[in-house]
């Protein structure tokens, strides 16, 4: 349980540290490249709008993996 609450400590400080970013006005600058990959697609039609952030997910789920992984190894 112990790591549990160390990981729910990370994750609030991580939220608000995005949370900080966004309102300062820099989330375009550091979050601008979320959504315009390569393999994001993104159709839009006159009455239809779809898009699917195939890449973005791909590399965000990695990201959170690593980051998962490194607190376990750092907890043992």
């Amino acid at each position: 349980m112990h790591i549990a609450g160390r990981l729910l400590i990370l994750s609030g400080l991580a939220i608000a540290l995005v949370g900080l970013i966004l309102h300062l006005g820099w989330g375009k600058i550091v979050f601008g490249w979320i959504g315009h990959l390569p393999g994001d697609f993104r159709i839009e039609k006159e009455n239809f709008r779809l898009f699917l952030p195939v890449t973005t997910a791909i590399i965000l789920s990695i990201v959170f993996s690593l980051i998962l992984r490194l607190a376990i190894i750092l907890h043992d």
